[in-house]
């Protein structure tokens, strides 16, 4: 008995989170953006020989089309209503401006807090990436997807 009844509420929480809810997108989003990261750094990792930087913008941007693809067919389940260059092209705008922002604050911090110590930086740049990705998350969800 208490086996099934897990098992029901395992089905009914695998049910939910391929529904369209908010919060069902949102960890759907959070999972796609913890696999795209995983893809940057190996891709990183295997180009690295070329050069740091070239390394990095490979890595970015291969990343960003994998997430903005599984973005349009597991977070938002817009593959039908949605093209592939037009997730790409308002997604990778998105990513863009989002990476513009989150370099703008962090200069911004290095700015106005210049002796902020190495905890105290790794928080505010966890809170500047958390804010970054909300809005993300709700530009996708509004504008895009």
């Amino acid at each position: 008995m208490l086996g099934t009844e897990w098992l029901d509420r395992l089905a009914h929480a695998v049910r939910y989170l391929h529904g369209d809810h908010a919060f069902a997108q949102l960890i759907r989003f959070a999972l796609v953006g913890g696999c795209s990261n995983i893809a940057y750094v190996l891709l990183f990792v295997a180009v690295h020989g070329i050069g740091p930087l070239v390394a990095n913008v490979a890595g970015s941007i291969v990343s960003t089309v994998i997430a903005n693809e599984l973005h349009r067919q597991l977070t938002f389940h817009a593959a039908g209503r949605v093209g592939w260059f037009t997730a790409q092209w308002e997604g990778g705008g998105l990513a863009l401006i989002g990476l513009l922002i989150s370099t703008a604050a962090l200069a911004g911090l290095e700015f106005w807090a210049p002796g902020l110590g190495e905890v105290a930086q790794s928080g505010a740049v966890i809170a500047i990436m958390a804010v970054v990705g909300g809005m993300r998350f709700l530009a996708l969800r509004g504008f895009v997807f």
